[in-house]
């Protein structure tokens, strides 16, 4: 398994973790890798991902508000609320991360750890965020050609 997506795979635990006890991003963190192990490197994306995702949490979950149609973040699924709030993350932050594959290592995530409808609630919520990050360009797909109805 890639690192990159076993340190998202982490992150998602580690997320979950604070949603459900409400704690601090380090003591989650902490608690994570005093109970597992991993690879130098997916220990390090991981807590970049998780500290980044909640001190950006509040912009993040007005983000996710502003494209989930009839859904609030309460109603939505822990795992799915979650896995969103981490690709919005990479998305806006992380740079060095091809937006096509944040999108789908998300969808993945929420095909993985969700519900059988995860997936598609995920892309389709993914899909209008960046749309409206593209602006002018939201026509076209994360590679420049032209976008697909059924996204």
């Amino acid at each position: 398994m890639r690192r990159r997506r076993k340190a998202r795979e982490i992150a998602l635990q580690v997320l979950y973790q604070i949603d459900v006890l409400n704690i601090d991003a380090g003591e989650a963190v902490d608690l994570f890798w005093s109970n597992f192990s991993g690879a130098e490197e997916a220990r390090k994306y991981s807590t970049e991902l998780v500290e980044g995702t909640c001190s950006h949490r509040e912009e993040i979950d007005q983000l996710i508000c502003g494209c989930s149609e009839n859904w609030s973040l309460e109603r939505m699924a822990r795992v799915d609320r979650n896995i969103l709030r981490l690709a919005i993350y990479e998305l806006l932050y992380c740079r060095n991360v091809p937006p096509k594959v944040t999108l789908n290592e998300a969808i993945d995530l929420g095909k993985d750890y969700g519900s059988e409808n995860s997936g598609s609630f995920i892309n389709g919520i993914l899909d209008a965020l960046y749309a409206k990050i593209r602006g002018p360009h939201a026509d076209q797909d994360i590679n420049g050609a032209p976008g697909h109805p059924e996204s």
